[in-house]
């Protein structure tokens, strides 16, 4: 296969992410500017409400104590010696008299004329030379009276408390304002994370299907070209048993994906893995493919005893099979890819080398970051969920190589206790190298 088309060596695209937002964070910013909305415009409601209902309380409280007060004026006040704030008149004999410093354009003669007459009280309001006045007139003994309050007192109380309830709503806009940001922001985190952990999902099954599928379907097409090619059928008794064992592994991998999507973290119990067998049995299930590539693939156990962990078998085996396919998408034809097991005092190393395109040594960590350089072939998830599945092994990964010279990954994981071998058959039509 050729490598033209492909970058010279695995570099993550340079430069940060585009800032332009997704799909779903600008639903989320939407989402959240209406809530925060409406959250500020339900309270704000509510506030105005409160500050109508403390305003008409007031303007009537206010009105009930000048008419008591007018009352009381009426039927008790001298006119000599009104209270302040109002003047009193009194009709007598067609004669009217007048409190100290009353209005000259007090009192109202028409309400006085028409009390002396009937004999009703009268409460009005009169607006006299540019004032508003509450008037009051009534009979007290065989005397008219009338009493008159300027309300620019009372309106003006009333101003001031207009003024007050408009400041304090804006005081509460502001301060709803910033409680329905909170609010919105908290109400939506939970969408957000549901968003998030959807996006990352579809991306996991995109790509954890992706490699079964193709090594599935390059099998079937060889086996295929063998039968038509009149290949005895009884000779490709493996090839079929190739396919029976990877549709087998394929559905492990929906069966943990079926999981995942239900948010349910996979708690399988750890058991004994033979690294060594799963790296064996995958170069087998890849050789298919490795041989359309050009590409040779070979396995090799180094130092003395068995290479066993504990972990769960179908996380460890997409581990490796996610490494094999890796160095394929940047091996060159005529390349070699080298799967090595070796043994330490507590733990076992895998190693994957190719001499393919190779990496640069600076961007080696950021290989294992989601989405990073998810441009270039073969980059992007894959190697962010490898490290995933060997931390919640306990292990480690890491990466190494240089431009043109190929690649290396090596994974370290806890030795199995005991060194117990796995009791397994090997994998049918194992080889090396293949």
């Amino acid at each position: 296969m050729s490598g033209q088309g492909r970058p010279r060596f695995r570099r993550p695209a340079g430069g940060p992410r585009p800032a332009r937002p997704e799909p779903e964070r600008r639903l989320l910013i939407r989402a959240r500017r209406r809530l925060t909305v409406q959250v500020a415009g339900a309270i704000s409601v509510v506030l105005a409400l409160v500050g109508v209902l403390v305003y008409c309380f007031m303007v009537h409280q206010q009105s009930a104590s000048m008419q008591r007060e007018l009352a009381t004026i009426a039927q008790r006040a001298p006119v000599d010696h009104p209270p302040p704030c109002g003047w009193l008149f009194e009709l007598r004999d067609g004669t009217v008299r007048s409190s100290p410093g009353a209005p000259a354009a007090l009192p109202v003669r028409a309400p006085l004329g028409q009390v002396a007459a009937d004999g009703r009280t009268r409460v009005t309001q009169a607006r006299v030379d540019g004032h508003d006045y509450l008037v009051r007139t009534q009979r007290r003994g065989d005397a008219t009276v009338q009493v008159a309050i300027d309300l620019a007192y009372q309106s003006a109380e009333r101003q001031r408390l207009l003024r007050t309830l408009v400041a304090a709503e804006l005081a509460g806009l502001l301060a709803v304002l910033l409680m329905g940001q909170v609010i919105a922001r908290r109400a939506i985190a939970p969408l957000g994370e549901a968003l998030v952990r959807q996006r990352r999902f579809a991306a996991d099954v995109s790509h954890e299907l992706r490699t079964p599928l193709t090594r599935l379907h390059t099998r079937a097409q060889l086996l295929a070209r063998r039968l038509r090619g009149g290949t005895d059928p009884i000779l490709l008794i493996d090839e079929v048993d190739q396919l029976i064992r990877g549709s087998r592994q394929l559905g492990e991998v929906v069966e943990d994906l079926l999981l995942s999507a239900q948010f349910q973290q996979l708690r399988r119990p750890f058991g004994p893995v033979d690294l060594a067998a799963l790296a064996a049995e995958l170069a087998v299930a890849e050789s298919a493919r490795a041989e359309a590539r050009g590409v040779s693939i070979e396995v090799r156990c180094e130092g003395p005893g068995d290479h066993v962990v504990r972990g769960v078998e179908s996380a460890l085996r997409r581990v490796i099979s996610a490494l094999l396919d890796n160095a394929l998408g940047h091996t060159d034809v005529g390349g070699h890819i080298w799967v090595t097991l070796s043994t330490g005092q507590d733990t076992v190393r895998l190693t994957v080398r190719d001499d393919g395109v190779g990496l640069d040594p600076d961007d080696a960590e950021r290989l294992f970051t989601r989405f990073v350089g998810a441009n270039h072939q073969g980059f992007g998830l894959g190697l962010a969920l490898v490290r995933e599945v060997v931390a919640g092994h306990h292990g480690t990964i890491a990466a190494d190589g240089r431009p043109g010279r190929g690649a290396t990954f090596t994974v370290h994981l806890p030795a199995a206790p005991g060194r117990t071998a796995v009791d397994r058959p090997p994998p049918a039509g194992t080889r090396e190298p293949v």
